[in-house]
């Protein structure tokens, strides 16, 4: 049984690393807005957008632990997997709706010199919704071959213990009409529902690996072009302009992070991580540092199996990298939350993450659109730090409201929601 600050831990660690999620994000874009081109030319400009490089991992990556807290959830309530599949795919389906109504309303605003073209843009709402589709249909699929083994070798078992009834008349009454109770040992396939999570993890995981070493390819040689635009560009990125543009979020790579954390949420569900939670997260961070070190050494080496090697856009060593960098903040989110200083008392850090929808949303205006609250390139350090605490502050409170107003609409996206976490 897990105790109550057990779950409370759970749920914080997850808010945690989403609000980190939105600093990052905060300080990437204001810096990428407002710095002119002389600062643009500084280390320290080099080094924030070096932190730009993990809020979309992070989203995406919790987005997949998330979908996996639901998905466990019903199917430890014994819903079917198809209507797990309806409920799942059905999320997926609104946050990728949101992502297109975002898109709508960047190209309102920016009515008159933003191209149609734009409304198609592979944001990375449209992303974290594509992804969460495809997770149904692999969670689907797994879940249905699961149950039909389990159904069949039910079915096999009563046979078999009817059959030895109908030749020992001594067996008692009672086990004839619970003859699964009466086998002491249960054929292979039997528990096949419990074992459900553990074919999970290991597909999930097998389709991050699958998206991370195809992305090379499908960035270079084998690029989609006989696909329409708008439907290649969620493979390559390359919009309408025909190439690749590092800007956007295809699915490959970005899908992988979603399937990474797909593969990690079924684990922490797991009876084991759930009564060994310390443990665990102590494990996924020397896990996460194994896994770094691992990519700088395959990075390393003289040869390359890739025609063309971009190793901080395509590369599987960078996708790799960026997974032990997530485990070993995901290790450092829970071990913060449970002995350290983020739950005591207010955590704006929390509160930023239980709204990182609704903050996400409006700070995109203020920072990149046309009601930007400073001049866009013009701006020295300084300025655009002023900017960024401003865009920082006004964001937490912005959060604070939509999470304490009471009446306020059920978030619809799963990454965005915490109660999956108490679970």
């Amino acid at each position: 049984m897990v105790s109550p600050q057990a779950a409370k831990s759970r749920l914080a660690y997850i808010d945690w690393a989403r609000g980190l999620a939105c600093l990052l994000m905060f300080q990437t874009h204001c810096y990428d807005s407002w710095l002119s081109p002389a600062a643009r030319q500084t280390r320290f400009f080099m080094y924030s957008q070096l932190g730009g490089t993990f809020p979309a991992p992070l989203f995406l990556f919790l987005a997949g632990i998330s979908f996996a807290l639901v998905t466990e959830k019903l199917r430890l309530k014994s819903v079917p997997p198809n209507q797990i599949a309806r409920t799942t795919i059905r999320r997926g389906a609104e946050v990728f709706a949101f992502g297109v109504l975002f898109r709508l309303q960047e190209y309102i605003v920016a009515w008159g010199w933003a191209p149609k073209a734009d409304l198609l843009r592979v944001d990375i709402l449209n992303t974290i919704g594509a992804s969460m589709m495809f997770m149904g249909v692999l969670c689907w699929i797994v879940l249905s071959l699961n149950r039909r083994d389990s159904e069949g070798a039910q079915h096999q078992l009563i046979s078999s213990v009817q059959k030895k009834a109908e030749g020992g008349p001594s067996l008692p009454r009672s086990l004839r009409q619970e003859p699964a109770l009466s086998e002491r040992s249960e054929p292979k396939g039997w528990k096949t529902v419990q074992s459900a999570p553990v074919v999970l993890v290991l597909a999930s995981s097998a389709t991050a690996l699958l998206i991370s070493l195809l992305t090379p390819l499908l960035w270079t040689t084998w690029r989609p072009n006989w696909l329409p635009w708008p439907l290649s560009t969620y493979i390559d990125g390359a919009h309408n302009l025909g190439v690749p543009q590092a800007s956007l979020f295809p699915l490959f790579p970005w899908a992988g992070f979603a399937f990474a954390g797909l593969a990690l949420g079924f684990i922490l569900q797991s009876p084991w991580a759930r009564a060994n939670e310390p443990r665990m997260f102590f494990s996924l961070g020397l896990a996460g540092s194994v896994l770094i070190e691992f990519s700088r050494w395959l990075d390393a080496q003289p040869r390359q199996f890739y025609p063309v090697y971009d190793y901080w856009h395509t590369s599987p060593a960078f996708f790799l990298i960026r997974v032990g960098m997530l485990l070993v903040i995901l290790a450092g989110a829970y071990i913060w939350c449970r002995w350290g200083a983020a739950q005591w008392g207010f955590s704006p850090v929390i509160q930023l993450g239980q709204a990182s929808l609704l903050v996400y949303w409006v700070h995109i205006e203020f920072v990149y659109g046309r009601v930007s609250i400073l001049p866009k390139r013009a701006m020295g350090v300084g300025g655009a730090t002023a900017g960024l605490l401003v865009i920082s502050f006004a964001m937490l409170a912005l959060a604070y409201v939509r999470t304490k107003t009471k009446g306020r609409g059920a978030e619809v996206l799963a990454w965005m929601r915490p109660s999956p976490a108490r679970t």
